[in-house]
């Protein structure tokens, strides 16, 4: 009989994996051939701890100490670009993210490639990394192995039942028992609960695409700051040497192995090429990934009101990957009844129980 038998082996699955195989058993279950398959393996990679709702942005402060300690993070800088027509919007997420107002000149000395015929203010501030996500997964798998967890991928779950002593979950051609059911499934958190009988909590996946393209003009794109527009209209962050783009768009979907749409990636790549000099002249690759929201956009943590040994890890949207430390160390400290560091009402404000 397992302790906690994990659904799900993306970045909520493989952290919760690792906390809570401290306090007992653990079979993480994973349906693809790979962990960090879908929503996970395709992340911006990108820390801001001011991003999210408040409840998220504790969890991010939280867990930033283990990032820096996992050596997960590396500089990167934020800048946010606006115009005239956008005052509203710039000085909302000025405000929100907590940056300082920085001249046109000095925007460009990072970013040369802005077009001060549209952009004409801006602001940044440093306190944002890149993060190495494999590293940070491969970091929580390794502490959950050396707890003594199992982790399994090829073994999608067919069906669940509700035993005398737990769960019954037939994967693949087996059949695993388990006290506590973790349902760290992504996109696919309710189905999961419907499966196990659970009310589903409403759940929406979002459709965010991305494009890859060439450094602009040839330049040197490694120093340059993550960049996005008023509203987070669009956005563009250095990679290997090139640049990935998003629209930034939000389009509720069903769960599946999402991909890019052509015309939504060509109008952000045009709100992109609005702010800069250079064209888009082509594409190396593109794709999408599925930012899984709970109804207030706010991470869902903890047993499920009506059964405790059923124990939600969803809602991550588009912060897994950032707040995934202190989202995990919450878990254990709600199944072990440990006090929690964190505020009192940051729990409540992450708990099922706000929706009954």
């Amino acid at each position: 009989m397992i302790d906690f038998l994990i659904i799900g082996g993306g970045i909520a699955g493989v952290s919760a994996a690792a906390r809570l195989s401290a306090l007992g058993s653990v079979t993480l279950l994973e349906g693809e051939d790979a962990l960090s398959y879908h929503t996970s393996g395709r992340s911006a990679a990108m820390f801001e701890q001011n991003y999210g709702k408040p409840s998220t942005i504790d969890l991010n402060k939280a867990s930033r100490a283990f990032h820096e300690g996992a050596g997960i993070l590396s500089p990167r800088g934020l800048m946010l670009l606006g115009s005239t027509d956008k005052a509203a919007e710039f000085a909302a997420d000025q405000k929100q993210m907590q940056l300082d107002a920085i001249s046109m000149s000095d925007a460009k000395s990072m970013v040369p490639i802005l077009d001060e015929a549209t952009v004409d203010r801006a602001a940044y501030h440093s306190a944002a990394w890149d993060m190495d996500t494999d590293k940070l997964m491969q970091t929580f798998v390794r502490m959950a192995r050396q707890n003594g967890a199992t982790v399994s991928t090829k073994l999608h779950v067919k069906a669940i039942t509700k035993t005398d002593a737990g769960w019954g979950v037939h994967a693949g051609d087996q059949v695993f028992e388990a006290r506590n059911l973790v349902n760290a499934a992504g996109a696919w958190v309710d189905e999961i609960a419907t499966m196990a009988g659970i009310i589903p909590l409403g759940f929406t996946p979002l459709r965010r695409s991305m494009a890859r393209i060439p450094a602009p003009g040839g330049h040197d794109v490694s120093n340059w700051p993550m960049m996005f527009g008023p509203g987070e209209e669009w956005y563009a962050k250095a990679d290997a040497g090139a640049l990935i783009v998003s629209p930034a768009e939000e389009d509720p979907t069903t769960p599946h192995d999402a991909f890019a749409d052509d015309m939504v990636l060509a109008e952000g790549l045009a709100r992109f090429e609005a702010n800069v000099t250079e064209p888009v002249t082509r594409l190396l690759s593109s794709w999408a990934g599925l930012r899984t929201f709970s109804r207030d956009r706010t991470l869902v943590l903890g047993p499920d009101v009506g059964e405790p040994s059923f124990i939600w890890c969803a809602g991550q949207g588009g912060y897994g990957m950032q707040s995934s430390p202190a989202a995990s160390q919450l878990l254990a400290d709600l199944v072990s009844g440990t006090a929690s560091e964190l505020p009192t009402d940051t729990i409540a404000a992450l708990s099922p129980k706000r929706f009954t």
